[in-house]
């Protein structure tokens, strides 16, 4: 069975750079569908109108749609690392070609696409049911642009 909803991220008139920029981040991802403008259409015959990509087996749509609304903060793609080294290989590609980190984990990459970059220890230790640990790694993560997992190991360990 297909996915049943699917993001679909309008791009200007870059789609097919952002389907090779993000196939190229993922070791598990590929393209599944392609297809062009035809002649008469608002962008040149032979460029991408549509295509569909997998990533981490989560099915995406990029469409080359002409100017319209800039992506912004309201959608973000939440990526669960297990290792410093998965989130430091993540945040670095997702950086590469004019990326912009923010705060706590967000960044924006070259297109403007949000993602959050969150190693599974920020996840585990918030939920702990002790809250002064969670605590803890909550203040110590509002001090973070990426995410540091051996800061935040410090910090629920209370050192």
């Amino acid at each position: 069975m297909s996915q049943k909803i699917t993001p679909c991220l309008w791009f200007e008139d870059n789609a097919e750079e952002a389907l090779e920029f993000y196939t190229s981040i993922f070791d598990d991802a590929r393209v599944t569908s392609v297809s062009r403008y035809g002649e008469g259409g608002p962008f040149t015959a032979g460029t991408l109108l549509m295509g569909t990509l997998e990533l981490a087996g989560q099915q995406f749509m990029v469409l080359n749609g002409g100017p319209h609304d800039a992506f912004n903060d309201a959608v973000s793609f939440y990526i669960e690392c297990e290792t410093q080294e998965e989130v430091d290989r993540y945040w670095d590609a997702l950086l590469a070609g004019g990326g912009q980190p923010t705060q706590c984990g967000w960044l924006k990459d070259k297109f403007g696409v949000s993602w959050q970059v969150i190693p599974e220890a920020l996840r585990r230790y918030m939920n702990d049911p002790d809250q002064e640990k969670a605590q803890r790694v909550m203040e110590a993560m509002l001090k973070m642009v990426k995410i540091d997992v051996p800061t935040l190991d410090a910090a629920y360990a209370g050192r």
